[in-house]
């Protein structure tokens, strides 16, 4: 991406600088505040229009924002809860021209929630820069036509303005003007697990994506489940919810940050064991209790988390309709070979090569099956799912070269005709299907 703008951008962004005052306090008196979110609150706000009330006390009006940290916390920085979000609000035009005008060649990705675009913003002011000066940053931009997007973007902003972790993706701020709502996050350089794991072509301003190592993929499995182990113990214990490869972010070094909390929820309270909810997420990783029910668990995430693991030791997608009959959901077909070491040689991502540790890997295969328990009761806490993971990866260092790659399993398995040890096509591009459905119903496709 360019250094700088065009003559029109440029006019653009002082543009906005120039009416900054005024366009600050308009914004302040038309936009809405985000109320704390009580138990439950989020689920029984009107689908048609999100509370119109005054910034939320201790949160950033627009003109003011929130203090941007240099550099990135340490890994074992404790996270926290604010007690009211701490967001800058943008204005519409602070965000066109931050986006270039929501330009083609900023374009990030899509989904049925709208688009996400790379915008650039001066590092203390967050006011809107030059391209490729400044701060990056991601803007999610909602499409206006989608009323479930609306309830899920007050449900972003009510949880993720208020959760500070290092292995949570940083929600930086908000836009409210009319029909237009955005979302401005920070900028994760990496992109995603999902395709970091499936997609083999090249990638929009970059190089193609190189098969991950195996010490990557444990750092991000860590990292992704601290993020969980966070929130599942704090005072609310937050369900996430849509735990899955694709929400998982990767900054420049690979560390994971989660995202996405449109569907997230405060678990149960008052001695109950679970909530009781309307089916939402993405089939193939919700929990088996979960789609029967709708009784959601803490431990509903630790499943999902399970076949995240199960996708990063294999590099198969947890759908594929392409893959042979019997394999199209991935822990139906593998769950049954990950106890036995010589199948799990076969399972294995022929992508590592063998470079791998055989123990390692037994060991994160046995903690996959706890993760998979069919009781939920039989799963085990994300923070003990951390200390396993954690004493994998220092299994995993011992056993490597001094040249600090890793020893290769023995044997190593031979590829067959999709790459996968079991005769699977290669994983088809694109996300596995999502669905909001009534409890007991198999789920449909849902679009977001």
């Amino acid at each position: 991406m360019g250094n700088c703008f065009g003559s029109s951008e440029d006019a653009d962004v002082e543009a906005v600088k120039a009416m900054d005052h005024h366009a600050h306090a308009r914004a302040a008196m038309a936009r809405p505040g985000m109320v704390a979110p009580q138990p439950n609150a989020h689920a029984a706000m009107s689908p048609a229009r999100p509370p119109r009330n005054k910034p939320p006390s201790g949160g950033s009006g627009s003109g003011s924002r929130r203090p941007v940290a240099g550099g990135e916390p340490s890994p074992s920085t404790e996270g926290r809860i604010l007690e009211t979000p701490n967001l800058r609000i943008f204005t519409f035009a602070e965000l066109k021209a931050a986006t270039r005008n929501f330009k083609a060649d900023t374009l990030l990705g899509e989904g049925g929630f709208g688009r996400v675009f790379k915008g650039w913003v001066d590092e203390k002011t967050m006011s809107p820069a030059r391209s490729g000066s400044g701060m990056a940053v991601a803007v999610k931009k909602l499409n206006p036509e989608s009323l479930q997007g609306l309830q899920e973007w007050q449900t972003e902003v009510n949880f993720l303005g208020r959760l500070v972790h290092p292995n949570l993706v940083r929600l930086l701020g908000y836009c409210w003007e009319d029909k237009e709502l955005l979302l401005v996050y920070e900028y994760m350089a990496k992109g995603n697990l999902e395709d970091h794991l499936f997609r083999s072509e090249p990638r929009k301003g970059g190089g193609a994506f190189q098969p991950l190592s195996w010490s990557l993929r444990l750092r991000v499995a860590i990292g992704a489940a601290r993020g969980l182990a966070f929130l599942h113990s704090s005072e609310k214990h937050v369900i996430y919810r849509d735990f899955k490869a694709s929400n998982i972010l990767l900054d420049t070094h690979f560390h994971a940050k989660l995202s996405d909390f449109g569907l997230a929820k405060d678990g149960p309270a008052g001695g109950s064991s679970h909530v009781t909810t309307r089916v939402m997420g993405t089939y193939g990783y919700a929990a088996p209790e979960y789609v029967a029910t709708g009784h959601l668990y803490v431990k509903s995430d630790v499943y999902g988390f399970g076949v995240v693991l199960l996708e990063v030791l294999t590099g198969l997608r947890a759908l594929d309709t392409d893959r042979p009959s019997g394999q199209h959901n991935l822990v139906d077909w593998a769950k049954p070979h990950l106890a036995d070491r010589r199948k799990l040689a076969r399972l294995m991502d022929p992508r590592l090569e063998g470079q791998y540790s055989s123990r390692g890997a037994q060991r994160a295969a046995q903690l996959t099956l706890r993760c998979l328990a069919a009781e939920h009761t039989n799963r085990p806490s994300m923070k003990e799912v951390v200390a396993v993971l954690q004493e994998i990866e220092s299994m995993s260092s011992r056993s490597s070269r001094p040249d600090g790659s890793v020893g290769s399993a023995s044997p190593r398995p031979t590829a067959r005709s999709g790459g996968h040890g079991y005769g699977g096509h290669s994983p088809r591009p694109g996300p596995a299907p999502e669905w909001a459905g009534g409890h007991g119903s198999h789920p449909p496709p849902r679009g977001r």
